[in-house]
């Protein structure tokens, strides 16, 4: 663990200060029954039939040319028509460091809130698929999926949607009609953004309240009127916007004491916190804990913050993912490929390698969140657990190529658009693999709407895969046309 001096700390907080839009504007009382969306995407193409709806080769006529894996490497579980994968390699395609990559464990843990259903995409291009995976292929009038949680379930809460991530899955939507405040509030940096959400604390010398908000008055009331700023924008619609959110949303920010409730970093001679007036979470052990690697790995750092915003009732919806850069364990021996270079798109090079490690980083994710999310109260007196209502959509942009070489144990794959998605919920359809897969060609097929029967005549949508996510998550899409995909709602 790195020591951050003064500089480094305030400045990296000066630099989510940067990306903050804030709240934009007033908001009503909380909703009653609230539900949480987690958008756990996984760019780069991760391929379905290399994890749930994996091919042994004793099944498939083509065994030798299309993704199939040994027999003994793709395991059943038991009362689950999900399939898990488990395999160890001694090189990671190209990189000669060894990796094991099982999957069985988190299956069999998390099966009953496993829905997974087939889909056939309209792009991979990276960022138009990307963005697809979120809107539906603007399924609703362009908003995308977090929006529409944003608006169900976010009023009243401080920062309704946050984002964290980058390319097509960052977008805005293109619905207007939507309140300004269910836009996404990026994040790049959750390990030091919490510093970013009060205007004064995290100085070692800091002048009292009282001080600091007669400095606020002088400058609202005398120097900003007088400056000639002012005096050529004053009828300007983003300088009151900006007064607005100066006064208003970030004063709450303030007084919601975020700058302490989302604050993972432990207070210590690496990171003396307590140096610069700040706390860490009550929270704050048991997330690292579940994400100890929150300084070295972005990933880890994006689901302490993502739990504590939810746990805090900041957001109703966060969206996370692994970034395109390579990341390598060397405390332990033999090193560890965490994050291969690319992430799931590293397939290009190594299919096998990339997509075992990146399903595992992805469960090992989920399983912390949801553990957390479990043992977290939402409503003690009816027993309903954070979990109990929180929806984790595994967004990608694509699947991959299902052919290979005769016989390769590592190729490389082309993007494609044949794949499925990946949803975990108490409220989703779960336990279920809805649609199917020929063990011949490797493509998957789709799936009833209605009653969830496999149909090999069938290719599912996105708009329909939008629809079922925002139906399972108890969303009113009243008015928008989406598709009923009753198939994918708990006890359809």
């Amino acid at each position: 663990m790195s020591k951050l001096n003064r500089r480094q700390f305030l400045g990296a907080a000066a630099g989510a200060v940067g990306g903050l839009g804030l709240s934009r504007g007033a908001r009503a009382q909380t909703v009653e029954d609230p539900r949480f969306l987690i958008v756990l995407a996984a760019g780069g193409g991760g391929s379905i039939i290399d994890c749930f709806m994996a091919i042994r080769a004793s099944e498939s006529m083509s065994a030798r040319d299309i993704n199939t894996f040994p027999d003994a490497e793709v395991k059943s579980i038991d009362g689950s028509p999900l399939r898990a994968v488990d395999l160890s390699r001694q090189e990671t395609g190209p990189i000669p460091i060894p990796y094991t990559a099982t999957q069985s464990a988190f299956v069999r843990k998390h099966k009953d809130d496993i829905m997974v259903a087939t889909l056939t995409g309209t792009s991979v291009n990276h960022v138009v698929a990307q963005r697809r995976s979120i809107t539906g292929n603007e399924a609703w009038n362009g908003r995308t999926m977090q929006e529409a949680a944003a608006v169900a379930f976010g009023r009243g809460y401080a920062l309704p949607n946050v984002n964290m991530t980058g390319g097509g899955f960052i977008e805005h939507g293109h619905d207007r009609s939507i309140p300004a405040w269910a836009y996404n509030e990026p994040v790049a940096s959750p390990e030091v953004w919490p510093v970013s959400l009060h205007g004064s604390r995290g100085l070692p010398d800091l002048p009292n309240a009282n001080v600091v908000q007669l400095a606020r008055a002088m400058r609202d009331d005398k120097l900003d009127p007088q400056s000639e700023f002012y005096k050529t924008f004053k009828d300007s619609p983003r300088l009151a916007l900006w007064q607005n959110q100066r006064s208003g949303p970030a004063r709450r920010l303030e007084a919601d004491e975020l700058i302490k409730k989302l604050m993972f970093l432990p207070n210590n001679a690496q990171i003396p916190l307590a140096r610069y007036g700040l706390e860490e979470s009550p929270d704050a052990q048991r997330v690292r804990e579940k994400f100890p690697d929150f300084l070295t790995d972005n990933l880890h750092a994006q689901a302490a913050l993502a739990y504590l915003l939810i746990k805090n009732r900041v957001s109703a919806s966060v969206t996370i993912s692994p970034s395109f850069a390579v990341l390598l364990k060397t405390n332990v021996f033999p090193p560890r490929v965490v994050n291969p270079p690319l992430a799931y798109d590293f397939s290009h090079n190594s299919h096998r390698a990339a997509q075992a490690i990146m399903w595992r980083r992805i469960f090992d994710i989920a399983d912390g969140l949801i553990d957390l999310l479990k043992a977290t109260p939402l409503d003690e007196q009816r027993g309903i657990s954070f979990w109990d209502r929180s929806l984790i959509y595994m967004a990608t942009d694509f699947g991959r190529d299902k052919r290979r070489p005769s016989g390769a144990a590592e190729w490389g794959t082309g993007h494609h658009l044949n794949n499925a998605v990946v949803v975990i919920s108490p409220l989703a359809n779960g336990n279920k693999i809805l649609g199917g897969v020929d063990p011949n060609t490797g493509l998957t097929y789709g799936f009833d709407p209605t009653s969830g029967e496999p149909d090999r005549n069938r290719e599912t949508s996105e708009a329909e895969i939008f629809g079922g996510v925002l139906h399972a998550l108890g969303v009113d899409t009243a008015g928008s046309n989406l598709p009923d995909v009753r198939a994918m709602r708990k006890r359809a």
